[in-house]
């Protein structure tokens, strides 16, 4: 199972006592993938519960016991049929910490190399690349709004590309 739903009566600062919903994530990946030339790897993927295409890095979840790092390798690969010899943590956000324990690590990754994707059963997606600056241009223009990809490029875009 992805997600649990929890439900527990959390004590509050002033001693009083309240039920809290929450879901347990078990914490996830997200890769900003550079091409040699300054361009961008990115998905483009139908999302059911928004029912519309959405434009994102490449992500995914973490397996039981599973490194970040391994992880990030490991979906890189299977979304997208690339590999890459240079890695950098970036740090990590927090999606919606009033309802989700999720963490997503953030990766830059480079000097990719391309193989064969190996997407999981029912997930179709379609890779495809832009100039970076384009990338920035597109989350000014609404055409990037997935949080994760948003974080990350602007990311990238403030302390790495400098």
């Amino acid at each position: 199972m992805l997600l649990e739903v929890h439900r527990d009566l959390a004590r509050l600062p002033d001693g009083s006592e309240a039920a809290r919903e929450y879901i347990r994530h078990p914490g996830a990946v997200a890769i900003v993938a550079l091409f040699d030339d300054g361009s961008l790897l990115l998905e483009r993927q139908f999302r059911y519960p928004h029912a519309r295409d959405f434009i994102e890095i490449p992500a995914g979840k973490v397996d039981p016991g599973e490194p970040h790092l391994a992880t990030a390798k490991r979906e890189l690969l299977e979304e997208t049929g690339y590999a890459a010899t240079e890695w950098t943590r970036l740090g990590v956000i927090h999606t919606a910490i009033a309802y989700t324990d999720e963490a997503i690590e953030l990766f830059l990754a480079r000097s990719l190399t391309k193989g064969d994707s190996k997407l999981d059963a029912g997930e179709f997606l379609e890779c495809f690349s832009v100039p970076f600056a384009q990338a920035i241009d597109m989350i000014r223009e609404g055409k990037i709004t997935d949080a994760k990809t948003v974080t990350a490029l602007l990311w990238v875009e403030r302390w790495v590309k400098r």
